[in-house]
Formats: structure tokens, C-alpha cells, sequence
């Protein structure tokens, strides 16, 4: 995703360095911190509720000129104000696709509930297989243009899930493309709210084009919610209006715009092996992890450019 316009989190030195200013050391840190917060969650059972303590999981980060604080919890904005951290705010974000997943697995597995829609209860309309297929290879083709070893780790998931992911793919650099592309310069707010409600139309099944009609497909076949995909939308519009991050707190949820959403957006889609052990939740916050950790090295990398 978008990321040369993002240099590092800088301080108030001209010449900041990231060791000293929460940049990489901060993330790795911040992660750890969340990381034991939630598993601490997890083992006090899914009907003990837990309450976020700003107390418990506070990183301070000390800086050239000023202080701030980064939690996973709560954080103290320059006005002094303590509000939502980034990593809460997107934390909800993974609570809810976890929900979703979960409610598709007792869906399944009970005879009552078993009106979720399964692939072969879909009904399509005669002659629309054969071009949804052809959306679905286009898919496959631009997947296999633009990010050949990407396209190699597909060929070992099972056809339709591989389908699936193309689809979620071709949209991401879509999407990617309206700030990122050869026209990325023609690009105003307004596109983007034009974009963001075609994607509307898209959940609600009216596609716009072949591309469209794919991942409309998807949407129906898995518990792919919409949430993840407005919130890339936002990641480009911070790319309109802004390119340097003051703090890791913003870095984060920039991360998780362009990037971390994409783990959320395949988790239903890839699927969690029913052997494993671990919880929905822990699985969809690992996708996530892997997202902030690759935009952070795309980051590192354009800085080292």
C-alpha cells in the first residue's frame, strides 16, 4: 500500500532519530504490551468481562523537546485530554470481525440456525456463472501481474478460496491506485466519497463493473465485512492530506488503514484450521499484527531509499 509519503514518527528535532522517538522500538514495544493485555483477556474467559486499564498498559516515550504517552488503551493528547487509542479504536474493529466469524461457525454447526448462505444455496441467474467466472480469472490474471509471489502462495488454497482472495486483492490496489496511480494527481476527497459508495453498492450486491461483481460474489459467500474496507478508504484520504506522523499513536492507525485492514479482510476468507486451539480473536489480531509489522518495513524501506 501507499507508503513513500510516510518517512518515520518524528519529535521536534529537524533530524529525529526513530530509535530515540518510538519508531520501530516503539511498535515493537507497544505490541508486546497489547499482546499480554489481550491474552490476559482471553484467560480470564469469554464470560468475565475485563475492563482496559490505562494504568496497566502505558508506554511512555520520551522525546527531544515533549512527552507524550502511548497506551493500548487511552492516550494524553496534546490538549491533555485523555482519549481512545489507535490501537483500541482498531482492536474493536477486530472484536467485531470476530464476532462475525464465530456466529458463521454456530450457524454451521447448528440445525436451527442454518440460514447462512452456503455456496451451492446461492441462487444466480442463467448465463451468470460463466462471466462471474471470467470476473473471478480476470481477477486471477491482474493478481498474477502485479504481485507474482503473492499469486504463487494463492495457487495452495483451495479453488474457491483462492478465487475469493484475488477478488479482495484487485480491489485493495484499486484502491491503492486512486493515490498511489498515474492519475493520483486528479484525485480529490470527493473521488474517494465516490469510491466508499460504490463499495456500499458493492456490499449490497450492485456491481459496477466485472472486477466489482467478483468481490460482490465474495461478500456473499464468507463473513467478509464491510468496516475493513472503509477503513482503507480513510487510509487514502490521510495520504490526501497528510504525509509525516507525529506520533506512533497516528502511525498505528495509518498502518492499520493501509494495511492491517487487509489481514482482517482475508482472515474470513482463508479460514481458521478447526484442529487449532487458538481463539478467533487471537487469530484476527495476529492478521493484523502481520499488516502494521509489513507496512512499518515498507516504511524503514522507502526511508532507507
Amino acid at each position: 500500500m501507499s507508503s513513500v509519503a510516510v518517512l518515520c514518527v518524528t519529535g521536534a528535532s529537524p533530524y529525529p532519530d526513530p530509535m530515540n522517538t518510538c519508531g520501530l522500538v516503539g511498535a515493537l514495544e507497544s505490541s508486546r504490551v497489547l499482546s499480554r493485555f489481550q491474552n490476559q483477556r482471553v484467560s480470564n474467559g469469554r464470560k468475565n468481562q475485563t475492563t482496559w486499564s490505562s494504568s496497566s498498559c502505558v508506554m511512555s516515550c520520551r522525546r527531544r523537546r515533549r512527552s507524550s504517552v502511548v497506551s493500548s488503551s487511552l492516550v494524553v493528547n496534546p490538549a491533555g485530554e485523555m482519549t481512545l487509542s489507535s490501537e483500541e479504536k482498531v482492536y474493536n474493529v477486530v472484536l467485531r470481525q470476530a464476532a462475525l466469524v464465530n456466529q458463521q461457525l454456530i450457524r454451521s454447526t447448528s440445525p436451527v440456525l442454518d440460514d447462512v448462505k452456503k455456496p451451492q444455496d446461492i441462487i444466480v441467474r442463467p448465463g451468470s456463472l460463466s462471466l462471474l467466472g471470467e470476473a473471478y480469472d480476470r481477477c486471477g490474471e491482474v493478481c498474477a501481474e502485479y504481485a507474482k509471489t503473492f499469486y504463487l502462495g494463492t495457487l495452495l488454497m483451495t479453488p474457491e478460496r483462492r478465487k475469493a482472495i484475488w477478488a479482495i486483492y484487485v480491489w485493495c490496489r484499486r484502491t491503492d491506485e486512486l493515490v498511489d496511480g498515474p492519475n493520483a494527481s486528479h484525485i480529490t476527497p470527493m473521488a474517494l466519497d465516490r469510491w466508499e459508495a460504490r463499495l456500499e453498492d458493492l456490499f449490497r450486491g450492485r456491481a459496477f463493473d466485472m472486477l466489482d461483481a467478483a468481490l460482490a460474489d465474495t461478500v456473499t459467500r464468507y463473513p467478509v465485512d464491510i468496516q475493513p474496507f472503509r477503513d482503507m478508504i480513510e487510509g487514502m484520504r490521510m495520504d490526501l492530506r497528510k504525509s509525516r506522523y507525529n506520533n506512533f499513536d497516528d502511525l498505528y492507525l495509518y498502518c492499520y488503514y493501509v494495511a492491517g485492514t487487509v489481514g482482517l479482510m482475508s482472515v474470513p476468507v482463508m479460514g481458521i484450521d478447526p484442529k487449532s486451539n487458538a481463539t478467533t480473536e487471537s487469530v484476527y489480531n495476529a492478521a493484523l499484527a502481520l499488516g502494521i509489522a509489513n507496512q512499518l518495513t515498507n516504511i524503514l524501506r522507502d526511508v532507507g531509499e
